[in-house]
């Protein structure tokens, strides 16, 4: 346990939160969470031409979404002025650095700077291969490498936690830090994350923005249990591990240091293994939220309803876009008929008079549970000396419009008497005839 840990994650509203961004904001909680320290959220907000309200609201509930809250902050660079002034006032007064063409340029002397790195030992670069350093543009604004040495300084940060495309930045950093007679806080800069081409993770190859794998419905404590395994591993071949658990296992030495490749099915079936394990009531109410945002639920919804339908539903579900792409007939008065299920099931001898047989069967019903749904269907089947399959699938197919359908007779008691009675009328007046 090290004492007094202080981390902080500090993105730029010039975009939405990227996945890899996501990871290092993770990965800071984690650290600091897991040394009962504290977690810092800083706005880095100093390009005002560029930084926008619209991204800022998109890292803010993006974090909220994926558990990660802050302790302090957030702290705006922008509202942050005098404190860089102040900084950069000192390096001037010490001869650190000259006014140059409108800006303030930091005097680099040549020399080899060495730090160690938390997972890449130590790391030298010689300072006569930077470019000229500029602390304060023109235009007055604070450069990143100074605004983020100045800021760290004054926020206590003790571990910067950061992807590998950070490193050439540190040794600039750290030549700052000395020439304010300030103690550098411990680095540890973690691979980047690539897709299955092994270059880094782009919109070209997928989704990058959290809020993208927000919007197609993957569970937030699966999301980041996936995030968490990307260049770490608790050991022991855990995969399913709730936040808690993860910041008891934390720790910066399982982090890999060659780059995580983000793997799709992977998070897809992590995913479902945490739909498996939510219950249905939970459910019930990201179902509602999904639908009433589509447009496919009244204002009135039966709660207890819709947790049915997650009970039956959860098993097979990789998201919970599955819901409105592959369900949705039931939640609307006739389902979107698939024309080769039509033709391949309904349009066969003797199917229309079944169905309108089975029609009459069922609206003799004193109950429309599953069993009694079950017992009136396959008894009609005996009946007409049906195989099985002769007929349950071109019910599945009237009731639901689709060849493939979860159980049969579970669907029909929840989409109800009056709508399995309408829909089998469709199919064998319309449909079938």
């Amino acid at each position: 346990m090290i004492a007094g840990v202080r981390t902080r994650f500090a993105p730029s509203p010039t975009g939405t939160l990227h996945v890899g961004s996501a990871r290092t904001a993770l990965f800071n909680w984690l650290f600091a969470k897991h040394h009962h320290g504290t977690f810092i959220l800083r706005i880095e907000d100093t390009d005002q031409k560029r930084s926008q309200s619209i991204f800022l609201k998109d890292i803010q509930e993006s974090l909220e979404y994926l558990g990660i809250r802050a302790d302090e902050g957030p702290f705006f660079q922008s509202q942050r002025a005098p404190v860089y002034q102040q900084a950069v006032e000192r390096l001037l007064s010490s001869g650190h650095a000259i006014h140059h063409e409108g800006a303030v340029v930091f005097q680099t002397p040549p020399q080899p700077v060495s730090f160690n790195d938390m997972l890449h030992g130590t790391i030298t670069v010689d300072t006569s291969l930077f470019e000229r350093l500029v602390l304060i543009k023109s235009d007055g604004t604070p450069t990143y490498n100074f605004a983020c040495v100045v800021d760290d300084a004054d926020m206590r940060i003790t571990h910067v936690i950061r992807g590998d495309d950070h490193i050439a930045n540190t040794p600039k950093q750290i030549e700052l830090y000395q020439a304010l007679g300030l103690t550098p806080p411990q680095f540890a800069h973690i691979p980047l994350i690539v897709g299955a081409d092994r270059a880094r993770l782009s919109k070209r190859t997928g989704a990058t923005a959290v809020a993208d794998y927000r919007a197609v419905g993957y569970l937030p404590e699966a999301f980041v249990n996936y995030l968490a395994l990307l260049g770490w591993s608790p050991g022991g071949n855990r995969e399913l591990m709730p936040p808690d658990e993860m910041v008891q296992c934390f720790d910066l030495a399982r982090v890999r240091k060659s780059a995580a490749q983000f793997d799709q099915q992977k998070l897809d079936w992590l995913n479902g293994q945490y739909l498996k394990r939510a219950s249905a009531e939970r459910l019930a109410v990201l179902f509602e939220e999904r639908l009433r945002s589509h447009g496919l639920l009244s204002n009135h919804v039966d709660r207890a309803w819709l947790a049915r339908i997650a009970a039956l539903l959860k098993d097979r579900m990789k998201t919970l876009q599955d819901l409105e792409e592959e369900h949705t007939f039931f939640f609307v008065e006739m389902p979107q008929y698939q024309e080769e299920a039509v033709a391949q099931f309904l349009r066969k001898p003797g199917i229309a008079q079944f169905l309108g047989q089975l029609k009459e069967r069922l609206a003799g019903l004193s109950t429309f549970d599953t069993q009694a749904v079950e017992a009136a269907t396959r008894g009609l089947i005996a009946e007409r000396q049906l195989q099985p399959k002769e007929a349950i699938h071109p019910v599945r197919v009237a009731l639901t419009g689709r060849q493939v359908s979860p159980p049969l007779f579970e669907t029909m008691s929840i989409l109800g008497r009056e709508r399995v009675l309408n829909r089998l009328d469709h199919a064998a007046t319309t449909l079938a005839a």
